[in-house]
């Protein structure tokens, strides 16, 4: 039975009301200002009074002056404390955010993962990303973290939210910045194939006249050198006095002083195991310019001129200032470090929301379940690019560097097999492997190769689902092969294939990638003393190896 009040009474109420919102106010206008160090909250079992150990004035303007969103929470997740910029963020005044529920804010779909980060909050700090529901209805995306304090009548849980929107944003941007950086460095790698192929065609016309090969060498804006089919020097350009300052003949008592004392050694043994072997020679190497005695990277080039014996009678080589080139891939690679980092985080949480998604798959339409799918994948394709650029740059700057221990390639190459008929189930993966290889190494890196060699072979032979994985122990080295009966390659690309972001190019294939799975693979076989290599027909299949020295087992 409803009872009715009278005007005065009604007239009473109203105003007991207004004294009370009047107080609220006066209190958290004391807090925020740093005037009082309690708070004094009404509960089930009675009036609590919350007090921080450290609640000192210099604090809490801090804390109110932040870009960032501050709450502190009870252990029933009330809030108990709010700075102006969260109340700003949710578009409600301050003094309608403090004991309001922060689930209040939460989207339904995104509580359960709420209670989850709030639980690992109260036992250790902790982080999460959440989007979070202003008065608007809009969602805005923040990064939670947690950490609990200590209050003299227990313990209360913070909350500082920082806003991702701005970073959200910009991740388009990284991703366009990062593509324009890879057509430079095509179009750079293009310019010197061309200069390479020019000086090559240049080449052969010199050795119709000595004279006239003086004349063109003196006059093109690159180092140009001869040697005798032994390797000694006996020729340089003009370029090269006017750059190193020395003559021909003063260059052979000054080589320490015009090459950096770091590279002297190495290039002269590179130098040296290349007439040896009779192979092209390439080397980066610094020179002394006399301009201004400061040392310059140089890409040296040298190929062996053959009579009709195959003898070798001469060696024509060029140098190459890269300086420019070096100092704009250090940016390249300082670029993609960075942006690689700043993906990975919102990348990782992306699979996560994704996933939580997909535990509501029976709720969802068949289509929205298809859809789910295809973002799963285009996401783990995403990361392992940036996990294959994280590599590069760490190869670049010589860091990778990883531990090694005794381990059973037999089994770890068996494992890669299993794994990879699940992946690609519409392909057949034979195996021929022997028992017992022990090596030297570190698992998860050459897991890395076996895999990424096992994916190369199932993308190149979109037709012939036949691949055959072997691991061979001889003496005292053991092989890896993968054998695929795809497209092939050219004896072109098979000399550049380990080359960091190459690509194939095939008009009639495309494949999809940065170049760099090769490249990676072939540093990690390097750090374990190691080779890789491959062998191709053209239109007929491949069969990319590598040999690792073997090891002898635990006893």
């Amino acid at each position: 039975m409803s009872v009715t009040k009278t005007y005065a009474e009604l007239e009473a109420e109203l105003e007991e009301l207004r004294f009370q919102l009047q107080e609220a106010n006066d209190a958290i206008h004391a807090i925020r200002t740093g005037k009082v160090d309690a708070l004094l909250i009404q509960e089930n079992n009675g009036p609590q009074l919350y007090t921080l150990k450290s609640a000192d004035q210099t604090y809490r303007v801090f804390i109110e002056k932040m870009k960032e969103g501050a709450v502190t929470l009870n252990k029933e997740a009330i809030i108990l404390y709010s700075n102006s910029q969260f109340a700003s963020m949710v578009n409600l005044p301050l003094s309608k955010v403090i004991g309001l529920p922060f689930k209040e804010f939460i989207p339904d779909n995104y509580k359960e993962r709420f209670d989850k980060l709030v639980q690992q909050g109260w036992h250790s700090d902790s982080k999460g990303e959440l989007p979070v529901k202003n008065q608007n209805g809009e969602l805005i995306p923040f990064l939670l973290s947690f950490t609990s304090l200590e209050l003299d009548e227990g313990t209360a849980l913070s909350i500082i939210l920082t806003n991702l929107t701005l970073q959200k944003a910009t991740e388009k941007e990284l991703q366009r910045k990062n593509e324009q950086l890879e057509q430079a460095r095509h179009k750079a790698s293009q310019m010197n194939e061309e200069l390479e192929v020019i000086v090559k065609d240049r080449t052969k016309d010199l050795l119709l006249s000595r004279e006239h090969f003086k004349f063109l060498a003196d006059n093109i804006p690159v180092i140009v050198w001869t040697t005798n089919a032994e390797g000694n020097g006996d020729y340089f350009n003009k370029r090269w006095e006017e750059y190193t300052g020395y003559t021909f003949e003063q260059s052979k008592e000054k080589a320490r002083e015009i090459v950096h004392p770091e590279d002297f050694e190495a290039s002269v043994k590179k130098w040296r195991d290349a007439v040896r072997r009779k192979e092209i020679y390439e080397d980066e190497v610094r020179f002394k310019r006399s301009l201004d005695g400061q040392y310059r990277w140089h890409h040296a080039h040298a190929i062996p001129f053959k009579d009709e014996e195959g003898n070798i009678v001469a060696w024509f080589g060029t140098s190459i200032d890269i300086e420019d080139q070096k100092k704009e891939m250090e940016k390249k690679d300082e670029f993609i470090v960075v942006a690689s980092h700043e993906l990975k985080t919102p990348l990782t949480s992306l699979k996560g929301y994704i996933q939580l998604v997909e535990q509501e798959e029976k709720k969802l339409p068949a289509n929205v379940n298809q859809y789910i799918k295809k973002a799963n994948e285009s996401i783990t394709k995403l990361q392992h690019l940036i996990n294959d650029l994280l590599d590069v740059s760490m190869i670049h700057a010589g860091k990778l560097k990883f531990n090694t221990q005794q381990l059973d390639l037999s089994l770890l190459v068996n494992s890669c097999i299993e794994n990879s008929q699940h992946i690609y189930s519409s392909y057949t993966i034979g195996k021929e492997i022997d028992e017992g290889i022990v090596v030297q190494g570190n698992a998860e890196r050459l897991e890395q190769v076996v895999m990424n060699l096992i994916n190369n072979a199932v993308k190149y032979s979109p037709d012939n689902k036949e691949i055959i994985v072997k691991a061979k122990k001889g003496e005292t080295t053991i092989t890896v092969s993968v054998i695929d009966a795809g497209i092939g390659l050219s004896e072109t690309n098979q000399k550049k294939i380990f080359e960091r972001f190459y690509r194939v190019e095939d008009k009639k294939f495309r494949a999809s990638g940065l170049g760099m799975g090769l490249y990676i693979s072939s540093q990690i076989i390097n750090e374990h003393n190691g080779k890789m290599n491959v062998k191709s027909t053209f239109g007929q299949g491949s069969v990319f190896s590598f040999t690792l020295p073997l090891d002898e087992p635990a006893k």
